[in-house]
């Protein structure tokens, strides 16, 4: 499987992911920067948390005016799978590939710790390796990351199941629901903010994050080569 790994002016978890794929899963990964307009020889993409232009403006609002982001788009229209993590989240809300906002967290403070997760639908393209409300210890880093959206949207996400991660015990942002990531309606675009690729080695912590990427790879495998 090749993996994309986007970047953006202000990226810096660009090279977490890339390692989390090439030394830990060993699958075929490169890094595309924003301005590049091509996608279709990668079979994932995977959008980095960071500071994409600064924050400026919004968080991910610029980077969702890059030349990539049209691709992105047709990727994911094509069924490919597309994770976008903290920063990479945030972009995807601005895309509109994913429904709701992140706002500033509730203490106003940018944090940076490991906390723990809830598994609340092991049966996705980027879940099915871990086991129904299991709980994980993945680390945070962001100041943005309470996510927000109206009513009938939250009661959209728990009718389609589409809350993917909660947070377990504290909420650190303050965000609806404890949500801590989402899907899309199909399946195939996760926004989480707790960053899983910083969690892939037991050497610097632990690796819990590391089936978010196995889970991927499995059900890519799936479907194009036991077929």
């Amino acid at each position: 499987m090749k993996f994309a790994v986007l970047v953006f002016p202000g990226s810096n978890c660009d090279i977490d992911m890339y390692h989390a794929i090439k030394d830990e899963l060993g699958e075929e990964v490169e890094y595309v920067w924003h301005t590049e307009t091509d996608l279709s020889s990668f079979d994932g993409i995977l959008v980095p948390g960071g500071f994409s232009y600064g924050d400026y403006l919004r968080c991910g609002a610029m980077a969702n005016q890059s030349n990539i982001m049209a691709e992105v788009k047709k990727a994911a229209d094509a069924g490919k799978p597309v994770l976008g993590v903290c920063n990479g989240f945030q972009i995807l809300t601005e895309a509109g590939l994913l429904p709701g906002a992140l706002l500033r967290n509730k203490n106003l403070k940018f944090m940076c710790r490991t906390i723990q997760l809830k598994v609340e639908n092991n049966n996705t393209l980027f879940t099915n390796q871990y086991e129904q409300g299991q709980v994980i210890n993945i680390p945070i880093a962001h100041g943005e990351g309470n996510y927000y959206c109206d009513e009938e949207t939250l009661q959209k996400l728990k009718d389609n199941n589409q809350i993917v991660f909660t947070y377990s015990g504290e909420n650190p942002n303050g965000s609806l629901a404890d949500i801590a990531g989402i899907i899309n309606e199909r399946g195939n675009v996760l926004g989480m903010m707790p960053h899983p690729e910083r969690a892939v080695d037991a050497l610097v912590g632990g690796a819990d994050g590391l089936a978010v990427f196995k889970s991927i790879v499995k059900q890519w495998r799936e479907n194009h080569v036991n077929n």
